[in-house]
C-alpha cells in the first residue's frame, strides 16, 4: 500500500453524529480509486492515445488529403473536422484500453481491501455490507465515466488543435452544427459508460471471489477479451446479441441523421441486465463471504 493510500484509509473512521455516511464513504472510495498509481497510469495512457492518433493522422495525411484512411466512418472524416478524433479514439480504446481501466478499478474493489487486510476494518463502520458494496460499485462507475470522458476530451482538444473544427458532416451525409456534434459526442460517452458500468459489475463480482486483486483484474479483462473473440466468430451469430460487447460499437449510430435508436436501445437493455445480474451475484457472494482479512 502506498503512503497516499494509507493516508486515505486513516480518514475511514466511524462517522461523527450528524454526518451523512454515504457521501463521506463515497468520497473516500473515489479518493482511493483515483489515488492508485496503477489507475493514474491507465488514465494517462488513455489521455495520450487520442493525441498520438491525431499526430499520426496529421503526419501521414497530405495537405489536401481531406480523408483519414480506412476504418470506421468517423476515421475517414478526421482530417476534415478534428471533432472526429474523439470518436475515433473512443473506437480505438473500446476493445482493450477502456475495459482495462474499468477492470483495474472493479477487480481491485473488494479483493484489494482483502489483500491489504483492511476489509474487516471497513466492515466495522456502521454501513453494512450492502452499502459498502454499492458504494464501491458507484466509485467504479464514476471511474469508468471519467476515463471515457477523458478519452473524448483529449480527442477534442488534440483534434481541434491539429485539424480545426466547424460544421460536422455526419456519417449519413447530412451536415450539423459543431455544438450538435459535441452533444452527440457527450451522448456517446454516456452510452459507452453504461456498457462499462455493466463490465464493472462483472469485475466487482469476480473481486468478491478472491483476495488477489491482480487475479480479479486479469479475469475481468479476460472475460472482456473472450466476449470480443466470440463476437468476431460468424458461426456464433446467434450468440452475438447476448454478448455485452456486441452493442458497444452502436455509439456510431449517434452520428447519423436521424439517430438510429434500435441498436442503442438494445445495448442499454443488455448493459442493464448484465449490471443487475452480476451486481446481485456480487451482493449474494459478499453477503455470505467469510471475511478473514
Amino acid at each position: 500500500m502506498s503512503a497516499a493510500e494509507a493516508d486515505v484509509l486513516v480518514t475511514r473512521e466511524p462517522p461523527r453524529p450528524g454526518v451523512a455516511l454515504p457521501g463521506r464513504f463515497l468520497r473516500s472510495e473515489l479518493a482511493i480509486v483515483f489515488g492508485k498509481r496503477r489507475n493514474l497510469v491507465l488514465l494517462g495512457v488513455l489521455a495520450a492515445i487520442p493525441v498520438l492518433l491525431a499526430i499520426a493522422l496529421k503526419v501521414s495525411s497530405g495537405p489536401d488529403d481531406g480523408r483519414g484512411g480506412g476504418g470506421p466512418g468517423f476515421f475517414e472524416a478526421i482530417t476534415s473536422n478534428g471533432l472526429f478524433v474523439a470518436f475515433a479514439a473512443l473506437a480505438a480504446t473500446l476493445p482493450l484500453f477502456l475495459p482495462l481501466a474499468v477492470a483495474a478499478a472493479s477487480g481491485d474493489a473488494i479483493a484489494g481491501e482483502a489483500n491489504q487486510g483492511t476489509l474487516r476494518y471497513l466492515l466495522t463502520i456502521p454501513a453494512g455490507r450492502t452499502r459498502l458494496l454499492l458504494t464501491k460499485y458507484a466509485a467504479v462507475v464514476i471511474f469508468g465515466l471519467v476515463a471515457t470522458a477523458l478519452v473524448a476530451l483529449a480527442g477534442v482538444v488534440s483534434g481541434l488543435a491539429l485539424f480545426g473544427g466547424g460544421d460536422v458532416i455526419l456519417l449519413s451525409g447530412t451536415t450539423t452544427s459543431f455544438a450538435d456534434g459535441v452533444g452527440r459526442l457527450a451522448l456517446s460517452v454516456l452510452y459507452l459508460s453504461a456498457g462499462f458500468a455493466a463490465l464493472g459489475a462483472i469485475g466487482l463480482f469476480v473481486s468478491t471471489l478472491t483476495e488477489q486483486p491482480i487475479a480479479a483484474i486479469v479475469a475481468t479483462i479476460g472475460i472482456d477479451v473472450l466476449m470480443f473473440i466470440l463476437d468476431a466468430i460468424p458461426q456464433l451469430a446467434w450468440l452475438h446479441p447476448w454478448l455485452l460487447v456486441d452493442h458497444w460499437s452502436a455509439f456510431g449510430d449517434l452520428l447519423r441523421d436521424p439517430i438510429s435508436t434500435d441498436a442503442i436501445s438494445r445495448g442499454l437493455l443488455t448493459a442493464l441486465v448484465y449490471a443487475v445480474v452480476f451486481l446481485v451475484a456480487a451482493w449474494a457472494r459478499f453477503r455470505s463471504k467469510d471475511i478473514t482479512s
